[in-house]
């Protein structure tokens, strides 16, 4: 069976979850496209990328990305870096002709998002960003119902995504309360989940007027470069730093379909652990799903006889997207880990058998360009047209 060499830029968090994704795709998925071997991994000093191979089963280390990418032998680079890394390390890889993972948000904005979509369309290579709770299989059951018309058409579309890990002015300055490495805050970081929901499942946002709000203003110094996540706080004495990115947004949509919505996302929720959340309200039904209840999709059709009616719960199994690689039994339970083995999975069946995978990095550029338009349209509280907003960018 074919194996595909991976790359891997950075050991931390999303490593894990990487990592553990190309050791499982296989025991779920077989026979597998081809078999991802974990080759070689990189941190920023030898010492942690030692630690890294050792920990995630990679057979290799590097502190020097550059070498990985030009390997002859590395077929695949997954970039799971924080935000103000990932055009640097794309393009080049592009340039080189690598197949790319990217974590998510592609890029810090739209103007550098666009730099890395127009390297891998000219290099030919598949690209994807990794927004992985699209291929959660409630959210592909979802998709398949919309796309057989069981809900009509769409008229309305309501996302949320509520974290409060950063609720505690004590939480740390990590890398991803500064601008300057992750070029957004909630939005970037969860909002852009909730972005890509809306696209996958309604269709191209046109237009948004959004608000945003930085709830605090500064936070402790963190020791030490690992992300952290609010797991840890700081002592009262530890000097404080400004927070430069927003804590929360909201803001209403437009979609190019003529249906209308809302997407709200905070990490100040107390509360809310990781409540990623859709309705949709179509002519003919309706759909609910909530990311902490992720085996269960709640349907409502307009059909169902008069003393039926009400929403109903399915729990997704092997008889639905993805089922027959997972668990045999509906509602035994999926995780985190297997959302990204699926996609996992998607990404090297797009390598081996030569078809476009999605989200790639097309879909990264079009959500930065709403991301962008979402910080317009708080600042200047109005409307903001992804239209104008692109053109923008292509001056």
């Amino acid at each position: 069976m074919k194996k595909i060499n991976i790359g891997m830029v950075g050991g931390g968090f999303m490593g894990k979850a990487h990592a553990l994704a190309y050791a499982g795709m296989p025991m779920f998925f077989w026979p597998a496209p081809a078999i991802p071997h974990r080759h070689t991994v990189v941190d920023v000093t030898d010492q942690l990328a030692v630690e890294a191979a050792q920990r995630l089963g990679f057979e290799n280390y590097s502190s020097d990305w550059r070498k990985v990418v030009e390997d002859p032998n590395i077929d695949v680079i997954d970039i799971v870096t924080p935000n103000n890394s990932h055009a640097e390390i794309a393009i080049a890889a592009a340039e080189a002709g690598k197949h790319i993972i990217s974590e998510k948000p592609l890029a810090r904005n739209a103007e550098e998002a666009k730099t890395m979509l127009d390297a891998v369309r000219k290099a030919g290579v598949k690209h994807m960003v990794a927004f992985n709770y699209r291929r959660t299989p409630a959210v592909a059951l979802a998709k398949k119902y919309i796309e057989e018309g069981r809900i009509g058409k769409i008229l309305n579309f309501r996302g949320t995504y509520l974290q409060d890990w950063s609720a505690d002015p004590n939480s740390p300055l990590s890398w991803r309360f500064q601008k300057k490495i992750a070029g957004s805050g909630a939005l970037g970081d969860i909002g852009t989940h909730v972005i890509d929901m809306a696209r996958f499942l309604v269709g191209e946002i046109s237009e948004v007027n959004a608000v945003a709000k930085t709830w605090i203003n500064e936070r402790p110094i963190q020791s030490g470069g690992v992300d952290k996540l609010g797991t840890v706080k700081a002592s009262a004495d530890v000097p404080k730093a400004p927070v430069d990115v927003d804590d929360e947004f909201a803001t209403l949509l437009k979609f190019e379909n003529g249906a209308i919505g809302s997407i709200e996302a905070t990490r100040n929720a107390w509360g809310r652990n990781n409540f990623l959340t859709f309705e949709i309200h179509g002519e003919k039904g309706s759909l609910y799903f909530n990311y902490e209840r992720r085996d269960e999709l709640q349907v409502y059709f307009a059909d169902d006889p008069s003393d039926a009616r009400g929403f109903r719960t399915v729990y997704t199994g092997p008889a639905h997207p993805y089922g027959e690689g997972l668990w045999p039994i509906p509602a035994l339970g999926i995780g985190y880990g297997e959302t990204k083995i699926i996609e996992t999975y998607d990404f090297i069946k797009s390598i081996v058998e030569d078809t476009e995978v999605s989200p790639n990095f097309y879909d990264g550029y079009r959500i930065a360009l709403i991301s962008d338009a979402i910080l317009e349209s708080a600042e200047k509280g109005t409307w903001v047209s992804l239209k104008q907003t692109e053109a923008e960018v292509n001056q």
